[in-house]
């Protein structure tokens, strides 16, 4: 018997790893509850060995252009929209990529709420440097002047950022009432547009 055998049969701290590769077998522990008689480094091996065909769901690095899902399937070739299945990267077809559903969308950045509009959400806040989407609020520049205004007593200089204060808080409360993800708000504005507008 040699010593790695030995050493499988006798641990009296738990199970040794059955992974056997270019090294050798391994003679490193198994964690406790494991399912697999595999160390970590060989769990992870077979992981990533199945997920080159199963891909991985995780949040998409940016919402899907072509139906704006946050959820994704990681392949070793790259990630396609758990929803639509478009592939991230690719360009979506015209009548897609030209639809404008124009929102006001509320920033959180430390302790300041930018109110903002667009007509692309996407490339806006692909742009800007913040810590969370609050909500999205269907709406033109218009209602976004509107909201300056309503908010105006806590404004910071000129420009498009707050103070949080709890009238502001209450409004971004209210918009998120309901919905988990903003995104989800915005691929249904983009869907009701489209169904109308064909």
């Amino acid at each position: 018997m040699n010593s790695t055998e030995s050493a499988r049969q006798t641990s009296a701290r738990g199970a040794i790893c059955r992974g056997v590769d270019a090294q050798g077998a391994c003679t490193a522990p198994v964690a406790q509850g494991a399912e697999l008689d595999l160390c970590l480094r060989h769990h992870l091996v077979a992981y990533d060995w199945v997920t080159r065909d199963v891909g991985v769901t995780d949040i998409l690095p940016s919402p899907c252009l072509a139906c704006g899902s946050r959820l994704g399937v990681r392949y070793p070739s790259g990630w396609l929209c758990a929803v639509c299945e478009w592939k991230v990267g690719d360009l979506p077809d015209g009548g897609v990529a030209s639809t404008r559903v124009d929102v006001v969308y509320y920033l959180r950045a430390g302790d300041r709420i930018k109110i903002g509009t667009s007509g692309n959400p996407r490339a806006r806040l692909a742009q800007l440097s913040f810590d969370e989407l609050l909500a999205f609020e269907r709406g033109t520049r218009t209602l976004e002047h509107r909201r300056h205004v309503q908010f105006g007593e806590h404004r910071l200089g000129g420009g498009e950022w707050f103070t949080v204060h709890e009238a502001l808080q209450a409004h971004i409360d209210e918009l998120r009432a309901g919905v988990d993800d903003p995104w989800n708000s915005y691929s249904l504005w983009v869907s009701q547009h489209l169904a109308v507008h064909g």
